[in-house]
């Protein structure tokens, strides 16, 4: 059995530790799998990878009232941007190149200090398709799975010898149909089902939007056996680019998986013309002169696409049955710290 090294305490010395250290070993021989089974997933779909920037001028992880992350800015010979928190906008321009659809492996850096849920940069498995929030989350269902397969099948007698128990991998390897799903309604009426009393430690109550607080992604696992999407945020509680839901008025079409910790993936169905996002812009007070170019390719080329973000980090953790996502990261990367290697 091995544990977390928390090697991470002190960054001067974790690349030394690192390199003799079980756990590391089986972290790299992890990474290697998913990067390596995420190519082969998308080639079987012809959904291909583009070669993308690190940095962006349009944000979008944190353009939402319910979000919890702050875009990290630069400036590269006096002009000002950021790097990218996601490449969600560029992957849905890449849907009009590729009919079938356009994913990535690449790093996303956050603002926010690193804590045990939270990496400065982590690795972000995106993909962008043609088609609806269905379409979208059930692809999401058969990459976890092929994923976990995947790691089974490679890593299967390791990972028993190192963590003990893996039957929640083998569980969710061949899950029966769809993980699943429930609105936001739904989770926050089991949670005050299943503690009514503490309903305010796990639902974020705000004037006109509701978000699910880390108790309350723990407590919904529990009562969903380990695996739950929750559908149809607020729309005040997500970025302005997830389309409104017509049948329940005020939310949107969007999800999230819970899964190990609590969010593992994000997704979400997009607006399908240039009206859709300049209504979405205005309801969230964003200013249309930011995101112009979006406006425009929506105006010109109208699509309906839809795309989901996996936290690789966050998807090893439940793998390896981690507490601390800062164990996740061979090389270290903490905001505000000049750290080498």
């Amino acid at each position: 059995m091995i544990r977390e090294p928390n090697t991470w305490e002190k960054p001067d010395t974790h690349y030394i530790k690192a390199l003799n250290n079980e756990w590391y070993s089986l972290l790299a021989k992890l990474e290697n799998t998913i990067s390596y089974s995420t190519m082969k997933f998308y080639e079987k779909k012809d959904i291909i990878t583009i070669h993308l920037p690190v940095t962006t001028g349009s944000i979008s992880s944190p353009m939402g009232r319910g979000s919890d992350s702050t875009p990290v800015r630069i400036n590269i010979q006096g002009v000002d941007t950021y790097l990218a928190d996601s490449m969600q906008f560029l992957l849905e321009y890449g849907c009009r190149i590729n009919k079938n659809g356009v994913f990535y492996v690449m790093p996303s850096f956050r603002g926010e200090k690193a804590d045990e849920r939270h990496l400065c940069q982590f690795y972000h498995s995106e993909v962008e398709i043609p088609g609806t929030l269905d379409d979208i989350m059930n692809l999401a269902d058969e990459y976890i799975k092929y994923l976990s397969r995947s790691i089974l099948r490679k890593h299967g007698k390791e990972l028993e010898k190192a963590i003990g128990d893996i039957s929640h991998i083998k569980r969710i390897a061949y899950y029966k149909g769809h993980f699943p799903r429930i609105t936001f309604d739904e989770a926050e009426n089991a949670l005050k089902k299943n503690d009514s009393k503490n309903i305010a430690k796990y639902i974020e109550y705000n004037d006109g939007w509701r978000n699910i607080t880390r108790l309350g992604e723990k407590e919904i696992l529990k009562i969903y056996g380990g695996i739950v999407w929750i559908t149809n945020y607020d729309e005040l509680a997500v970025p302005f680019y997830q389309k409104s839901d017509e049948e329940i008025i005020g939310t949107t079409r969007n999800a999230d998986l819970m899964l190990g910790i609590g969010e593992t993936i994000g997704c979400g169905e997009r607006h399908y013309d240039s009206k859709e996002l300049i209504a979405a812009l205005k309801k969230h007070n964003v200013l249309e002169n930011e995101y112009s170019w979006y406006i425009k390719m929506k105006k010109e080329y109208p699509m309906q696409t839809s795309g989901f973000g996996m936290g690789i980090e966050r998807y090893l953790m439940w793998i390896l049955k981690a507490e601390d996502i800062r164990n996740m990261q061979i090389c270290l990367r903490f905001n505000g710290q000049n750290i080498l290697p």
